[in-house]
Parts: structure tokens; C-alpha cells; sequence
């Protein structure tokens, strides 16, 4: 990510707090409800029902009869609403973004269960101990206007130009998945964590503030309300689709080239899952051949698995917007360990 992100407590959160099948009594009845509850990090359900996630749920609900209970949030979000509810799990499912998917499992949060199909899925995109799995690939990026500016920024310091003031937006690291892709990211380019710092403390005359969500960003800069905004390949492509103003775009580093790193959608079962079975059959489902190579085509994203090669044309238009970007391994297990005083130390330089 494919959709609007929207906040946790959206109408559909709403409903499901209000549900009594959501309760964890234990009980046999609960255990055995043709139901599964899925707490996601926003990007792969569609604004207007056509994400992977739509068709994924549907296709499975029909094969299973089980019904398919979403709740959406930031990917840090979603992981501090499974924190609250450990003594009394709601959720079955844990999907969201390193390195959120890492303080989950370090939080105790994810049991292990190792889908069908995991195998395939590369050692670099799952827990060693079977906790997690991705089940969708993805890759930090920018966005930019493609109307308004008629070539894509190549730099870092390109962002800091006067015309870019309050035209420019970045979501919130620690919170959002990409706005910590942010951070990531440009401690790589820059040259590490104070370089990256000094930066955004420069860049904040050009920010408009803070945003939680990721997938509003890019249709305030497909209508030009900004120019750039951070994003991933994701949604920002499946956005492209119903946005013909919305242009991918990556950072060059001090060597003057461009890179990237991987956001996985990655998944777990939780730990005392009302409806660990049915959650099982969910994550078996979503690592299916048949899911799989509709990731790209129904997505916009990269196949979890290395044994599923698409040749649609999103694959091929995706394989085509990479070319040319560089790649890096961010040290996840540092990240999660040092998140937190890494964001307290951007809201310092930043003044957030």
C-alpha cells in the first residue's frame, strides 16, 4: 500500500467494539464461530472495495464460510491496540509493517504458526522461530505531483527549496510505518542518525505537521494541496490508478543514486487467538498460490512468496518503476530496540 488510511477508530472499529462475539470468553461457542478478526496496518484494503485484501477475504469467506471482521489503524497503531487487549485478545490475525511486526513478537503478542506456503517466502521476510510471515511484499517511496512539477525532486536537499513550503508532508515516525520509513531512510542516504536529524530539523520549515495517517497524503498531492509526501510502492501504485497526478519517486543518496529498502506486510497469528483455527485458515489462504499472483494485478504489490512469478502487466509496469533503485537491509532488530529513543530524538530536532 490501495486505500485511504484511515484512524483505528474508524466506523468499522466502532462496530466491532460493539460486538459481543468479539468477546474472548473462552468459550467453545466463541472458539467455534465461523469468524476470523484481522487487525491491519492500512494499504491493502481498496478505498472503493478493490484491494487484495477485498477480493483475498471475500474469495476466502466463500471457500470457508468464514466471515472476515476488519479493524484498520497506523502500523504502530494496531500493535499498541493488541498490547492493550493481551489479557483478553480480540484479534486472531496481526498484520503491519517492520519494524512494528518485530515489537509485536518482542511484546509477546504472536504465537507461532508457520502458514502453508511459507516456505517459499524468503528468510529475510519471516521471524526464524515461525512468528511472522510477510504475505505481501513492498518498498519504501516518495510521491510527488506529476501536474505541478514536471519532473520528479532527485535529492534529499531538493525538498528544502522555498516552493516547496507548505507543500510538503511526511506521516509521523513511530507511528505510521512510512513516516518511520522516513527516518530509516534518510539515516541511510545521509549518513546516519545525527546527519538524518540536522536534515529534517531544516526541513520542517517546509512541512505542513504531523499526520498519523500515510494514505491521506497522497490524494491532498494528486489535487496539488501538496507536492510531495512520503508514501510506499504499494499503495502510492494502486493510488495511481484512480490519480493519473500521483508520480513514484526515490531519494538519491551522497552517491547520487537512488535506493530503497522493504516494507513487507507481514502477518501472526495472536497469541490466544479467540479463533486461532480460523486463523490459521486465513494465513494459509492469504500465502496461497492463488492470492499470491494477485498481489500485483489486484494490489500493487510483490508477491510474498519466491516461487510466484507474475507476468501481468502491474507486474511488469512495477518491475519497470524500480529499475535502476538500489536496495538496502535496514538492521530491523537494532530498529526495534532503539525505536523509541529514536523517535523521541526526531520530535526533539523536529520540534513534534
Amino acid at each position: 500500500m490501495p486505500r485511504t488510511r484511515l484512524p483505528l477508530a474508524g466506523a468499522v472499529a466502532v462496530a466491532l467494539l460493539a460486538a459481543p462475539a468479539l468477546s474472548a470468553c473462552g468459550s467453545s461457542a466463541a472458539a467455534d464461530a465461523k469468524e476470523v478478526t484481522v487487525y491491519s496496518a492500512d494499504g491493502l484494503k481498496g478505498e472503493n472495495g478493490d484491494g487484495w485484501y477485498d477480493k483475498v477475504f471475500a474469495d476466502f469467506t466463500e471457500k470457508t464460510g468464514i466471515k472476515v471482521k476488519y479493524v484498520e489503524g497506523g502500523s504502530g497503531e494496531v500493535v499498541q491496540r493488541a498490547v492493550r487487549e493481551k489479557s483478553n485478545p480480540q484479534a486472531d490475525v496481526l498484520v503491519t509493517l517492520p519494524p512494528f511486526i518485530q515489537e509485536a513478537d518482542a511484546k509477546g503478542l504472536l504465537q507461532t504458526y508457520e502458514p502453508a506456503g511459507s516456505t517459499a517466502v524468503s528468510g529475510a521476510d519471516k521471524a526464524p522461530d515461525g512468528t511472522w510471515t510477510s504475505v505481501v511484499n513492498n518498498y519504501f517511496g516518495l510521491v510527488y505531483n506529476k501536474k505541478e512539477l514536471k519532473t520528479a525532486p532527485k535529492t534529499w536537499d531538493d525538498l528544502l527549496d522555498a516552493s516547496y513550503r507548505n507543500k510538503l508532508q511526511y506521516s509521523t515516525p513511530g507511528v505510521a510505518g512510512d513516516g518511520t520509513a522516513v527516518l530509516i531512510q534518510a539515516m541511510h542516504d545521509l549518513g546516519g542518525k545525527e546527519q538524518a536529524l540536522a536534515y529534517l530539523k531544516k526541513l520542517q520549515a517546509n512541512n505542513v505537521g504531523p499526520s498519523a495517517s500515510t494514505g491521506k497524503l497522497a490524494p491532498k498531492v494528486d489535487k496539488g494541496e501538496l507536492l510531495v509526501a512520503n508514501g510506499d510502492v504499494q499503495m502510492n501504485y494502486a493510488q495511481s490508478k484512480t490519480m493519473p497526478d500521483l508520480g513514484i519517486w526515490f531519494p538519491a543518496g551522497k552517491d547520487g543514486k537512488p535506493s530503497t529498502f522493504a516494507l513487507p506486510y507481514a502477518a501472526g497469528l495472536v497469541t490466544r487467538a479467540p479463533h486461532s483455527a480460523n486463523g490459521k485458515k486465513l494465513l494459509d489462504f492469504m500465502l496461497s498460490q492463488r492470492a499470491q499472483t494477485e498481489v500485483s494485478s489486484i494490489g500493487g504489490g510483490f508477491s510474498a512468496r519466491e516461487d510466484v512469478k507474475a507476468t501481468d502487466a502491474d507486474a511488469i509496469a512495477l518491475t519497470k518503476l524500480m529499475d535502476g533503485v538500489g536496495f538496502f537491509q535496514p538492521d530491523w532488530n537494532d530498529i526495534d530496540r532503539n525505536l523509541t529513543s529514536y523517535v523521541e530524538d526526531w520530535k526533539s530536532a523536529t520540534g513534534s
